[in-house]
């Protein structure tokens, strides 16, 4: 049983994306772990400063080291470091180098990466391969990113283990009180509109969100359903805006898309509130995190059927899994949700049962056993 943990980030309190949130939760898990078995854990980022920590709630700042984008005192400080703990766990493929260079040294550390999504789908070079190789264990998000390992890679499958993504544990609870009156008006939003939302990144290089057939559906869905109206928040590069900008003038929806542009993290719980179903037929989604947050909340969910999504909705227990290329599809599970949504909600108990915290950390404690 391991006695001494590393976790090595690239960043953990100075980004708030899906990475950052994992790794900020995979490292209250290991503190805790670390004090129930009276054992040692120490969690290193490259690119967050010392201060970041300061006052979070997930474990002590004294557990945290930050080093500020000194790339190389940071790898110099963690092989240094990792030589000495029975276990390095590698929150980015990025990471590989330092799990690469600890291994040749001291072959008795276990080096654990692990694994989100489209960054270790494809082919690596050489180089990345043979590093890979080095990992004593993979811990893959969902089980397409597991296949997506043994397959491309060739990865040794009995190495590779899935540890779907949890919610937060600090998440405000869901509440009847929810004071979104503000957001209605807004956005230009009324108590009668059906609301639909999706929260992602838009860029013009990785449009696989699916939110430009959403808009599709929501173009084939207006004459019956006029009512509907498409929140569409993160942020976006100036091509992409372009390009949704045009889709929506051209399909004659300026009335009914709205683009919100960044939300930070304490206005998430409101935005979800406002709305009445959260979709997003994403195509290359890693996990999804934002899907379970969503159900959390009490959202009804659309989703993708083609990757890690389908973890997420535990294959479609937990929401509609759809063809993300099918605007007909996508239409039908708005349309379905429109008309019944009682039938569509989220089971709460299941949702806790296989995404809640105290379930995640668990099975994390029983692969590290």
């Amino acid at each position: 049983m391991p006695g001494k943990v590393l976790l090595l980030t690239l960043k953990t309190f100075s980004a708030t994306g899906g990475i950052e949130k994992v790794s900020r939760i995979m490292g209250k898990a290991l503190y805790e772990r670390s004090v129930e078995q009276d054992g040692y854990f120490e969690i290193c980022s490259m690119y967050d400063k010392q201060t970041d920590a300061v006052d979070n709630p997930y474990f002590p700042a004294e557990n945290f080291r930050g080093f500020g984008i000194r790339k190389l005192s940071f790898i110099r400080a963690m092989v240094a470091a990792g030589i000495k703990k029975d276990v390095v766990m590698l929150s980015h493929i990025n990471l590989l180098l330092i799990g690469w260079l600890i291994k040749k040294i001291s072959p008795k550390t276990k080096i654990i990466l692990l694994a989100h999504g489209i960054e270790v789908w494809y082919k690596f070079n050489t180089r990345t391969r043979v590093m890979l190789n080095a990992c004593d264990h993979i811990i893959a998000v969902s089980r397409f990113t597991k296949n997506r390992i043994v397959d491309v890679h060739g990865f040794n499958e009995s190495k590779c283990s899935v540890l779907n993504n949890c919610l937060d544990p600090f998440l405000p609870l869901p509440s009847v009180k929810f004071k979104y009156q503000a957001l209605l008006k807004k956005y230009g939003f009324s108590e009668t509109d059906c609301i639909l939302m999706t929260l992602t990144r838009m860029s013009s290089k990785e449009r696989y969100k699916g939110y430009d057939k959403v808009i599709e559906a929501i173009a084939a869905l207006k004459n019956k359903q006029n009512n509907i109206k498409y929140l569409v928040a993160g942020s976006y590069d100036k091509q992409e805006k372009d390009f949704l900008d045009k889709l929506i003038s051209r399909l004659n929806l300026q009335d009914n898309i709205v683009l919100a542009g960044f939300i930070k993290d304490e206005e998430l719980e409101n935005h979800f509130a406002m709305s009445d179903i959260y979709v997003m037929p994403s195509q290359k989604e890693g996990f999804g995190i934002v899907f379970i947050e969503a159900m959390y909340y009490g959202l009804p969910v659309i989703a993708g059927n083609v990757d890690g999504s389908v973890d997420a909705l535990l294959n479609g227990q937990l929401g509609q899994l759809v063809n993300p290329d099918s605007t007909h599809e996508i239409a039908a599970g708005i349309s379905n949700i429109i008309q019944d949504k009682k039938a569509f909600m989220p089971n709460r108990d299941l949702l806790e049962k296989h995404f809640g915290y105290e379930a995640y950390k668990q099975k994390l404690q029983s692969l590290l056993n």
